[in-house]
């Protein structure tokens, strides 16, 4: 693993340590830079694999450029009908191109979500707490 990558992925582990619930992640390296819908389109895309193995059912995205509290490219999937939790990402601008890091739930099927997302056309980091 490259320098960056390593850093990244030591920063989304630190993202994943024990709290209410035990979480899993992905980074997904992109080649996205200044192209916003691209971004926006590859996160929803890479929302619906997760939500999909996390047996989420409908979902929307709550983002940080709705609420003062939340950062800024941070945005959370959420469920329609209760608002629960299925993921959250930080998008990372890192050398002109966006690192797009989730965290969703352990129970969702990890190995899964990375093959799909791989078969979206991104690069992925499987990322597994504790």
């Amino acid at each position: 693993m490259e320098t960056v990558d390593r850093d990244l992925y030591e920063r989304a582990k630190a993202l994943l340590e024990p709290g209410d619930i035990q979480l899993n992640g992905v980074i997904v390296h992109t080649d996205i830079g200044d192209d916003e819908a691209a971004l926006h389109q590859a996160t929803l895309d890479v929302g619906d694999v997760i939500a999909e193995h996390a047996d989420a059912g409908e979902w929307y995205v709550y983002s940080g450029n709705d609420d003062s509290q939340f950062g800024l490219n941070q945005h959370q999937g959420l469920t329609i009908e209760e608002d629960a939790f299925v993921w959250e990402c930080q998008q990372l601008l890192r050398d002109g191109t966006f690192e797009v890091v989730f965290y969703y739930e352990a129970d969702a099927d990890q190995s899964a979500i990375v093959s799909d997302v791989e078969d979206l056309g991104f690069r992925v980091t499987g990322v597994e707490g504790s």
